[in-house]
């Protein structure tokens, strides 16, 4: 099942915006570079055990990290909603719409306390645990954990049907975001040292070679 999902990987590439897709709107210019051409960069090792991983060693959830009043989660879902809508004097989403979701391409309705729309680590702490991070300090963590290159709007059910998968063993159901999903995890990867297995580095690059020309995301 594995290879077949692998093969269906190939998209075409276009300019990929804040979010590393084409048609996105809402970051910076585009890193230097293709992120086939990356993936080079990346470590190989072995998983390490998940043995003391907690989300509480990346810090308490969606911190105000840049200083701007807003949390996190808030400053994700005002970039990657549209008709949002704020509760009264501050920052908190209530209201918004996600449109064409990247991991299923259907558009999904927030409403805050109920909502369907997840804020989802591309690369998953409990991955990046086990490939490194066990090892770096907390304030390495928690940017890790509230950097805005690592964080999407995604559907609820698809974001936890990933669970903490890695480009070898989850790609989107949405394949026309393969490419796209696949070039931030690897500049995520990248920007942190976040290592790599071999099965890990050989499915992204066979999802990468269908699209060679998808750069890396800005911020990476």
């Amino acid at each position: 099942m594995l290879a077949a999902v692998l093969a269906a990987g190939g998209c075409s590439a276009g300019p990929a915006d804040g979010r590393g897709e084409p048609g996105r709107t809402g970051g910076g210019p585009a890193a230097g570079g293709s992120a086939l051409t990356a993936v080079g960069d990346l470590t190989v090792k072995g998983r390490a055990p998940r043995t003391g991983y907690e989300r509480a060693e990346f810090g308490s959830s969606w911190v105000d990290t840049d200083r701007n009043r807003c949390g996190t989660r808030d400053d994700i879902l005002k970039r990657d909603l549209t008709d949002v809508s704020f509760r009264d004097g501050d920052c908190v989403v209530v209201t918004g719409t996600l449109t064409d979701d990247p991991y299923t391409g259907r558009t999904v309705r927030f409403v805050r306390g109920r909502s369907k729309v997840d804020i989802d680590h591309v690369v998953a702490l409990s991955d990046a645990w086990q490939k490194g991070a066990r090892g770096w300090d907390r304030k390495r963590r928690v940017a890790f954990a509230n950097d805005p290159l690592n964080l999407i709007a995604v559907d609820a059910s698809a974001n936890r049907r990933k669970g903490d998968g890695d480009t070898a063993t989850w790609l989107p159901p949405n394949r026309a975001y393969r490419c796209a999903y696949v070039a931030r995890q690897v500049a995520v990867k990248r920007k942190y040292g976040v290592w790599v297995t071999r099965a890990e580095k050989d499915a992204m690059v066979r999802v990468l070679d269908g699209c060679p020309g998808t750069p890396l995301p800005g911020g990476a």
